[in-house]
C-alpha cells in the first residue's frame, strides 16, 4: 500500500471528523436549481446598486477550486460543468456550525450552495450563500492550480484530473457530441438512416489494416475485432434500405501516433443511386454545416494551418497531382519495370508485393504529395490495387472511382463509386488473397457471403468513411488524436 502524503492524511482525518457530525463526507442526493455560466450570462450587465433590490436566488453544487477563508467571512470558487462562479460565505448569513463546516473545506471538495445573486464592488457576479452544504470530501488535492497537469501523459491517463484543471480539454469533451449529434441530424434530414452492425467478425475485410484478435469461447473459434464497417452496410443497400451509415469504433492494430490511435470512431455513409461525386457534394455540405451550425466559423487552425472550409474544394486526381510535384505521368506509363525503374530512381523502397503499378503510384503520392494537400482537396483516381472495394474508371481500368479527402496534409475521408458487380469483386478478393501470400498482412480474406450478396443485386451507390476523431481535432484545432478521446490507449505504466 503506498504512503500517505500530509495534506492526505490531513483530508482522512477531516473525513472522520465530518461523519462524527452525522454527515456523510462522501454525501447524498442534492437538488440544484442553477449552473455558474448560466447565472453569470443572466446577470453580467445588471449594475451593482440595482442588486440592493433584488431577492434572485439560485442553487448551485461544483467542485471547490479556490478559497480564501478570512476569519468569520470568507470567498471561494465553485467549478460546475459549465465553468466557475463567485461565493461569498460569512458565519452571520449561516451561522457558526455551518460556518465550522466550511472551515473544514479544502480545493477539490465538492459542495452545494444556495443564495443571494449579487455584485461585488469590482463587478464580478457573486453568490452570498444562505445554505451551506458539505457534499464530498476529496481525499486527494488537485495539482498546483494554475498549471494543472503539465506532464502530457499524465493529463490522458488522468483525464479526470485534466478535466478539472484544464478548461480546454473541458471545452473539446463538450463540443464532440455536439459535433456529433449535428452529423446525425444532417445525415437524418436527408433521408438516411443510422444503423449498427456488428464488432465481432469472422473475416478480416473492408479496410488494409491489421486486425486485433479474441477468441469466442462457446464456439472454439478466433475472432477479429472490426476493422471498418463497409461490407455490412452494404448488404444493407442489398436489403432495400438505401441510404444508411453507421458511426461506430473500430479497431486496428497498428501504432500510436497524433493521428492514429488503435481503436477510433469511424462513420461509414452509403447512398444508393449516388456515386463518387455525389459523396463529394456531400461531404462539402456536411462540414459546412458543422462548421456553421457548431462552431460559427468556417475557418480553423489545424495541425498548424489556417483552413477555409466555405466555398467549392479542390478536386485533383492522383495522377496529375504527381505529375505537379515530379514532372511524371504515371498515365501515359504502362510497363510495370519502368515503373520499378521510376522508384529505384527516386530512392522508393519497394517490399515484393508492391512491385505492382498501382502499388508503385500510391508510393510515389506518399512520398512526393501527400504532405502537401493543405486546403481541403478531394484527391481522386487511385490504382486498382490499393482499391479492391471500388468500381474501375470506365475510361482506364488500371484506376478507380475514389477520392481521399485531405486537409492539412492528413487523410480525413475515403469515397468509392462503390464496387457492384460480383464477379469483378470475386477477382479483386481473389487478388488480394495473392498479395496475403507475398507477405501483405494487411490484405483482405475473400468474404464469399458478401459475393453472394451482390449476386442479388446492389444498386449503384456512393460510399464514404470518415475518420471521426480527425473530423473533430479539425473542428476543435487540436494537434492530437489523444485530446480528443477521453480516454486514449496508453503504455502500460511502469
Amino acid at each position: 500500500m503506498r504512503e500517505f502524503t500530509d495534506q492526505e492524511i490531513a483530508r482522512r482525518e477531516k473525513a472522520k471528523n465530518i461523519r462524527n457530525l452525522e454527515i456523510d463526507p462522501f454525501g447524498e442526493r442534492f437538488e440544484r436549481t442553477d449552473f455558474a455560466a448560466d447565472i453569470k450570462e443572466k446577470y453580467q450587465d445588471v449594475d451593482h446598486d440595482a442588486f440592493e433590490n433584488m431577492d434572485d436566488t439560485a442553487t448551485i453544487a461544483g467542485r471547490i477550486m479556490f478559497i480564501r477563508k478570512m476569519g468569520k467571512a470568507s470567498f471561494m470558487s465553485i467549478q460546475d460543468k459549465t465553468g466557475k462562479i463567485q461565493v461569498y460565505i460569512s458565519i452571520n448569513d449561516i451561522g457558526e456550525e455551518s460556518y465550522s463546516l466550511f472551515k473544514t473545506a479544502d480545493i477539490g471538495d465538492i459542495v452545494g450552495v444556495h443564495g443571494k445573486i449579487m455584485k461585488t464592488r469590482t463587478g464580478e457576479v457573486t453568490i452570498k450563500c444562505l445554505k451551506y452544504n458539505h457534499l464530498v470530501k476529496a481525499l486527494r488535492p488537485l495539482p498546483e492550480k494554475f498549471h494543472g497537469l503539465t506532464d502530457i501523459e499524465e493529463r490522458y491517463r488522468r483525464r479526470y484530473v485534466d478535466l478539472i484543471m484544464n478548461e480546454e480539454s473541458k471545452k473539446v469533451a463538450f463540443m464532440r457530441p455536439k459535433i456529433i449529434r449535428c452529423i446525425q441530424n444532417f445525415l437524418d434530414n436527408k433521408g438516411f438512416t443510422e444503423v449498427e452492425t456488428p464488432i465481432l467478425t469472422n473475416l478480416l475485410s473492408g479496410a488494409a489494416a491489421r486486425p486485433f484478435i479474441t477468441h469466442h469461447n462457446t464456439q472454439d473459434i478466433d475472432m477479429y475485432l472490426r476493422i471498418a464497417l463497409e461490407l455490412n452496410l452494404k448488404r444493407l443497400l442489398v436489403g432495400g434500405m438505401e441510404s444508411v451509415y453507421e458511426i461506430g469504433r473500430v479497431f486496428r492494430n497498428e501504432g500510436m501516433d497524433p493521428q492514429h490511435n488503435p481503436e477510433f470512431t469511424m462513420m461509414e455513409v452509403y447512398q444508393a443511386y449516388s456515386d463518387l461525386d455525389g459523396m463529394m457534394d456531400l461531404t462539402e455540405e456536411m462540414y459546412q454545416e458543422i462548421a456553421n451550425k457548431v462552431c460559427g466559423k468556417t475557418t480553423f487552425n489545424y495541425l498548424g494551418h489556417d483552413i477555409d472550409l466555405s466555398g467549392k474544394w479542390k478536386r485533383i486526381s492522383m495522377t496529375d497531382a504527381i505529375k505537379e510535384k515530379t514532372g511524371i505521368d504515371f498515365k501515359a506509363i504502362t510497363s510495370v519495370d519502368e515503373c520499378i525503374k521510376l522508384a529505384e530512381e527516386h530512392n522508393i523502397e519497394l517490399e515484393e508485393h508492391e512491385k505492382q503499378y498501382g502499388h508503385i503510384i500510391n508510393k510515389f503520392f506518399e512520398k512526393y504529395v501527400e504532405e502537401t494537400l493543405i486546403e481541403p482537396t478531394f484527391l481522386y483516381g487511385h490504382p486498382i490495387e490499393i482499391s479492391p472495394l471500388t468500381k474501375k474508371d470506365p475510361e482506364d481500368p488500371r484506376f478507380t472511382q475514389r477520392f481521399e479527402l485531405f486537409i492539412s496534409g492528413h487523410e480525413c475521408a475515403n469515397a468509392y463509386t462503390e464496387l457492384n458487380d460480383p464477379i469483378d469483386q470475386l477477382e479483386r478478393f481473389e487478388a488480394q488473397l495473392k498479395e496475403k501470400d507475398l507477405g501483405n498482412d494487411e490484405a483482405n480474406d475473400i468474404d464469399y457471403d458478401f459475393v453472394e450478396a451482390l449476386e442479388y443485386g446492389m444498386p449503384p451507390a456512393g460510399g464514404i468513411g470518415y475518420g471521426i476523431d480527425r473530423l473533430i481535432m479539425l473542428f476543435t484545432e487540436q494537434s492530437s488524436i489523444r485530446d480528443v478521446l477521453l480516454f486514449p490507449t496508453m503504455k502500460e505504466r511502469k
